[in-house]
């Protein structure tokens, strides 16, 4: 396990991510995991654009394991964490969490590939991130 610390973001559930009884849609967190996984990005000084620019390398979802706890709820106040639990040649697997406050409401582990933006081949990690990544 990284010890590095947990990166957490905040996310407040609309409508939109909510079926018609106001309970959060399973595949909504998807998308909120998605979007800590971008600002955790960001504050290692990269943003997806700029991997692109600078590497000719992004970051591709392999697989996705998803448990679901509790419900999230219309308007509740999440955060979403994200935290390295292991790095290979190309390859980055990440934990991530939903939570109300201290309450865990969902959990997974996402594996992601470094892939070239020619042909979507793996490729290493960029040294500058395994660097910082180092676990």
């Amino acid at each position: 396990m990284s010890k590095q610390k947990v990166f957490s973001l905040p996310v407040r559930v609309y409508f939109q991510d909510t079926d018609a009884g106001g309970v959060v849609y399973h595949a909504s967190y998807v998308n909120f995991m998605e979007r800590a996984r971008t600002e955790w990005l960001r504050t290692h000084g990269y943003s997806n654009a700029g991997l692109m620019k600078e590497f000719g390398v992004i970051f591709v979802v392999r697989t996705l394991k998803l448990d679901y706890f509790k419900p999230a709820l219309l308007d509740d106040l999440l955060n979403v964490t994200a935290q390295i639990k292991d790095i290979g040649r190309s390859r980055l697997a990440l934990l991530q969490s939903v939570l109300r406050g201290d309450e865990l409401l969902t959990e997974g582990e996402i594996h992601l590939v470094c892939v070239s933006l020619e042909g979507f081949k793996p490729v290493s990690v960029p040294e500058v991130l395994r660097k910082q990544w180092k676990v």
